[in-house]
């Protein structure tokens, strides 16, 4: 098929579909869906922040909430896909086909560490999908009293969506990229007596086509919601989602020599050898809560879940090269060469247990009031690998054209993981007078950690204790803004990696780190319209772990601490609505910089890799009064220009790119339906998206080419 075919038939088809719909309507449009990211103020509650009871707009932290109605307008499918949303929340490494990396103020959130669903830890080292989740909320900075380890830059929460007061009946047919076609049912009610139980049934399969070569695959999910209304005080909810995708995944291209190349076509995927095989990800998940209220201001609540991930995670693997430039172990050689090796790393196995109980409730002394949490977290996570295949296998070229024979003899051994946490967490929430607020926050935390490689060699464990506090002060301007400061360490554990060839300390790990962040913010509006401002300064130890060299050559040096990352910068979001129009947008300033390096004094005040300095994010509806029932979407992204190597002598150029769309709704032989079209990169604009460092390794990845998608959803 060409290129070009099916987006020029789909512009074609949909037009003519959406004028003949718009003759055929006989009874009014129906209501256009909301489309609207909430940041800040404008979302009602949110649990990551872990004072879920109360409303963001009354919260002094930045989140974002995206919630379905956004998600399934824009035609979100990945983590990935979240980085239009929020001008802090960018790529990191975001291979199409592989599970996402998200980077937040700077920071690239730890997948096994930074995600949570329904409030529970999860692995985001899997493709989670996104058809059966009611939202997916964001917090941004040090997340101490949230986690117990965590990367600096935030949290991601996953809920899923839960049975609804009416009965509900909706179908969705979508067709994208090169015929990629997507069927979803999406059912929910309730019955019984008083009609105490409730259900919500997804399901969804995807043949999935984008517009990149060899990159063709599938996916699909099952997930039911559940609920029974015991009494009017006790609530009984489970849930449990079952998902497979199998697809292959794009891999990166690289510096060529010390040259940034030419943006090649955005089709070229060099994972295209004829061995290459598709990463396939399994998922079982499920959980059960059950909330009970003990007085009009106290409650409780226990809940349970379990996460059970199995991968195959296989690529036609391009790394360094040996040829005319000697050999480049961080990048391609300068003709376009490069060393190709046949990764295979089958059976993948991750199981994660969570069980939490919470006891909340309002205490009122004097004119003081106190809102106050307890939590207590237990978890288990279980990984278990078999040994991988990572043999070289010849040379490849970056015109795809090379061809190379597999070898995948199972030669490198893999590690196993156990580890074991029990957090507990105090907030309290003390309401001065009805401008003044003091948040407090503490948890503490008690890891226990083991690995061994599945050759039963290179046995490590350790434990420890960390106790995380958070503090914040708030003053509410009579109809008017809240304006607040806050002060939040977040911890992470290092372990130094088992490979005594190279550290002279391996396996040993090193003493918990804590990230310290300073905000001032503030965040107002009315029905109409909402903002938030926030400055932020966050500062976290640095490893070498990934580049520490030896005093003396061919000797193993010592992983250890190394100066600081400080990561300061400005973010601003507004949204508005009124008339036929709506408006949401925001940016972020980011000053970031590398400092107190002894190892290596010349990063000292260089920006870190694949960061940019300035994101911007916009998204206009405007509905057309002309003709019910239809509204015009925009959107543009920008952000500016990033390091590819630490010395910032190479840097990928800005880029914008814009985005549009059609929605119309309209009422066909007694079906409401919602019909969208959208196109992504309207101008069919090529650029490097993203210039991510992996295993020492620098990759570039290009944005997506123009892709266009027409959707169908209808309620009967």
């Amino acid at each position: 098929m060409n290129r070009f075919s099916f987006p020029l038939q789909a512009l074609a088809g949909a037009a003519a579909a959406l004028c003949a719909l718009a003759a055929a309507a006989q009874a009014p449009a129906p209501t256009l869906p909301a489309v609207t990211v909430q940041a800040g103020q404008q979302a009602p509650r949110a649990d990551v922040t872990g004072f879920g009871d109360q409303p963001l707009r009354e919260l002094p932290l930045s989140v974002t909430v995206i919630d379905a109605a956004t998600l399934q307008a824009s035609g979100a499918r990945r983590l990935a896909d979240l980085t239009r949303f929020d001008a802090s929340v960018t790529d990191a490494y975001n291979s199409p086909g592989y599970w996402d990396y998200l980077t937040i103020r700077g920071f690239t959130l730890d997948n096994r560490f930074n995600y949570r669903r329904e409030g529970l830890p999860i692995s985001a080292e899997t493709s989670i999908p996104l058809d059966n989740k009611d939202r997916i909320e964001i917090l941004k900075g040090t997340s101490g009293i949230q986690a117990g380890t965590s990367a600096p830059g935030g949290l991601v929460n996953y809920a899923v969506k839960r049975p609804t007061e009416n009965d509900l009946r909706r179908a969705t047919v979508e067709v994208s990229g090169n015929g990629g076609v997507l069927g979803a049912i999406d059912l929910s009610g309730r019955f019984g007596v008083d009609r105490v139980f409730g259900y919500r049934f997804n399901v969804a399969h995807e043949t999935l086509r984008p517009r990149i070569d060899d990159l063709d695959g599938r996916r699909s999910l099952v997930a039911l919601a559940a609920d029974w209304r015991v009494g009017r005080d006790t609530v009984v909810e489970a849930e449990v989602e079952w998902s497979r995708k199998s697809q292959p995944s794009q891999a990166g291209y690289s510096l060529l020599g010390n040259i940034l190349p030419a943006v090649p076509s955005p089709h070229l995927n060099l994972n295209n050898q004829p061995w290459s095989q598709p990463s396939v990800f399994g998922a079982l998940t499920g959980t059960v809560r059950i909330e009970q209220a003990l007085t009009t201001d106290w409650s409780w609540s226990a809940q349970v879940g379990q996460q059970r991930l199995k991968t195959d995670d296989r690529l036609a693997y391009a790394f360094g090269c040996t040829g005319p430039d000697f050999y480049l172990a961080d990048r391609y050689c300068s003709d376009g060469s490069y060393d190709l090796y046949d990764f295979r790393s089958e059976n993948e196995q991750r199981r994660q247990t969570a069980a939490q109980v919470k006891l909340k409730g309002r205490v009122a002394t004097g004119g003081i009031t106190h809102d106050l949490g307890v939590g207590l977290l237990h978890s288990r996570v279980r990984n278990r690998f078999q040994a991988q295949a990572y043999n070289y296998v010849g040379v490849g070229n970056v015109d795809g054209t090379a061809i190379t024979t597999a070898d995948p003899t199972l030669t490198d051994p893999s590690t196993n993981r156990d580890e074991r946490s029990l957090e507990l967490s105090l907030q309290d929430t003390i309401r001065w007078s009805p401008q003044w607020t003091t948040w407090l926050g503490l948890r503490h935390t008690r890891l226990d950690r083991e690995s061994v490689r599945t050759d039963g060699s290179r046995p490590t464990g350790y434990d420890a204790s960390l106790t995380t506090p958070w503090v914040s002060l708030g003053y509410q301007i009579a109809s008017g803004p809240l304006v607040y400061a806050s002060y939040g360490q977040g911890v992470e554990s290092e372990l130094v990696p088992n490979r005594a060839s190279r550290y002279s300390n391996a396996g040993v790990a090193l003493p918990v780190r804590k990230s310290r962040q300073w905000e001032v913010g503030a965040k107002g509006g009315t029905s109409t319209w909402g903002w938030q401002l926030a400055w932020f300064r966050i500062e976290r130890p640095v490893t070498n772990i990934e580049s520490c060299t030896p005093a003396v050559p061919d000797t193993p040096c010592e992983a250890r601490y190394d100066g600081n990352a400080l990561h300061q910068g400005l973010e601003a979001t507004l949204g508005w609505a009124g008339g036929p129009w709506r408006l949401d947008g925001g940016f972020t300033l980011l000053d970031a910089e590398r400092r107190g390096s002894t190892e290596n004094a010349a990063l000292n005040g260089t920006r870190p890799v694949n960061v940019p300095r300035l994101v911007l994010r916009a998204k206009a509806a405007y509905t057309v009064a002309a003709v019910p029932g239809l509204a015009l979407d925009g959107g543009l992204v920008h952000e500016g220009r990033r390091s590819v190597l630490p010395d910032q002598s190479i840097e990928l150029p800005s880029w914008t790119r814009l985005d549009a769309g059609l929605r119309y709704a309209a009422r066909v032989q007694g079906l409401a339906t919602h019909w969208t079209l959208g196109v992504e990169n309207l101008a069919n604009r090529r650029y490097w998206k993203e210039s991510p460092t992996q295993f020492g390794h620098v990759y570039l990845f290009t944005g997506t080419p123009r892709t266009v998608r027409l959707a169908m959803t209808a309620d009967f």
